[in-house]
């Protein structure tokens, strides 16, 4: 077990302390976002040569570089998105009439050069791997697309908890997109398919036919799917899991109180 063991324990503390370290940059004062952004892109430069790098390395370290790169390159997704470099052609709240397809695609506007970025992000991945025998940089980033994907439309449909508290001060609009509600129709499909695709990524992990980077490659990969599906619950049970990241919200409330519809 300890084989496994050690892939599981590094896939959820530099979960943990990524999303920590990303909250403490984007609630940091509005002056520090460009000198963060800069150190953030030099990162994002080093993770695409270790992405290369990994892509032709079959032994364990490949594994663990392709896995930690793939989450810089997120990480800097969601740092351009939330301290506002990247966002979309209207960023702003939405209007109070608008229901259904109008307030989707308002939403929409909101995010849509940041979903291109998503895009090209995940083109420059495959690109890099093409061919190569150790993807499992481009298969992380792809599990963090769409359960990221998955996280925001259930937000936007409704949960029971909104966690608008990680929400920067300057992004506070986007708490009218999101609805407070005890369920919507695509949360038990969420749930259901994360724990099914955690399931089956494990039980590759545990195949006796696995080489050395693929062991370490799906047990991590479950790892995080499996973080992901329980980040979906956390959207739904009374849970206090923004305590998890109270070290990167300091001063902040993390109740989840702050104003959105209902």
């Amino acid at each position: 077990m300890a084989t496994y063991a050690a892939p599981m324990v590094y896939a959820v503390v530099l979960w943990w302390f990524s999303t920590g370290v990303i909250l403490l940059l984007d609630h940091a004062p509005r002056r520090t976002h460009p000198w963060s952004m800069a150190a953030a892109t030099l990162l994002l430069a080093g993770a695409l040569v270790a992405v290369r790098t990994s892509a032709g390395d079959t032994g364990t370290g490949g594994a663990y570089m392709a896995f930690t790169a793939a989450l810089i390159v997120w990480g800097w997704q969601e740092m351009s998105y939330y301290m506002g470099f990247i966002s979309g052609p209207r960023p702003v709240a939405c209007p109070p009439s608008y229901r259904g397809s109008e307030r989707f695609f308002a939403a929409l506007a909101t995010s849509l050069w940041h979903e291109f970025a998503i895009v090209i992000g995940g083109l420059a991945i495959l690109a890099l791997v093409w061919g190569q025998p150790n993807k499992f940089a481009l298969w992380t980033y792809a599990t963090l697309v769409v359960m990221n994907l998955s996280a925001r439309l259930n937000l936007f449909l409704g949960v029971r908890n909104l966690h608008s508290e990680f929400l920067p001060d300057h992004l506070g609009y986007l708490a009218c997109y999101l609805t407070r509600a005890p369920m919507n129709r695509l949360f038990p499909v969420s749930v259901t398919l994360g724990t099914a695709a955690a399931a089956l990524l494990g039980r590759a992990a545990l195949s006796d036919t696995v080489l050395e980077h693929e062991l370490i490659g799906f047990t991590v990969l479950a790892t995080l799917m499996a973080l992901a599906t329980l980040e979906h619950w956390f959207l739904m049970l009374p849970l206090p899991s923004a305590a998890l990241w109270r070290w990167s919200l300091p001063g902040r409330s993390l109740d989840g109180a702050r104003g959105a519809p209902d």
